[in-house]
């Protein structure tokens, strides 16, 4: 019996070592992304005109109340698409107004989970002027914009994710996104 308590023990003692267990730290998931290559679209009869990543595929919106020339760019890789919506109208000034406020509205719909937005006006190479927003916190759409000629063309994103994915894991697929709308911004040109 004693045997067996000194073999017990002498194997308890061998058994321990130094190390302790420690918990892997939280990990994200590995995110690979693509090169940005741009192609143009190419439907001559849309009022406007862009380059679009090559990673992504342009789909009509079939949604109830899609007018004509509202778009999905969608990114299968990601499960995301911006969907642009496009309208057209005479010089009165209320229309553009109208279509502001708009857009305003739908930007304000995701305040009650935004910790934060931050709007910006950047200028495009060709002198057009874009307003953009970028929504912080567990918003929808982590990325709007507009953009109008003033006279005749306005045309209106959002950027949306088909997927459960917190914000936080999904920031560099945001940022690269947000890299090729802005590309598409920089090329915009209304036919």
């Amino acid at each position: 019996m004693k045997k067996i308590i000194c073999i017990l023990f002498l194997l308890s003692f061998f058994a321990c070592s130094e190390e302790s267990y420690s918990p892997k730290p939280r990990g994200y998931n590995r995110i690979d992304l693509p090169a940005q290559t741009y192609q143009k679209i190419l439907d001559k009869d849309f009022p406007y005109q862009f380059e679009v990543s090559t990673s992504a595929k342009i789909r009509p919106d079939s949604s109830k109340i899609a007018e004509p020339y509202w778009i999905h760019i969608i990114y299968p890789q990601f499960k995301a698409d911006v969907q642009i919506s496009y309208k057209s109208f005479t010089k009165d000034k209320k229309f553009l107004k109208e279509f502001i406020d708009d857009s305003h509205k739908l930007i304000n719909k995701h305040m009650i989970k935004a910790t934060g937005v931050q709007e910006s006006i950047i200028k495009t190479p060709s002198k057009k002027t874009v307003a953009v927003y970028d929504l912080e916190g567990e918003v929808p759409s982590q990325f709007q914009f507009y953009v109008s000629d003033s006279t005749k063309h306005f045309l209106r994103g959002a950027l949306y994710f088909r997927t459960a994915t917190k914000n936080d894991s999904l920031a560099p697929v945001i940022d690269f996104i947000k890299k090729d709308v802005i590309h598409l911004l920089n090329t915009l040109e209304w036919n």
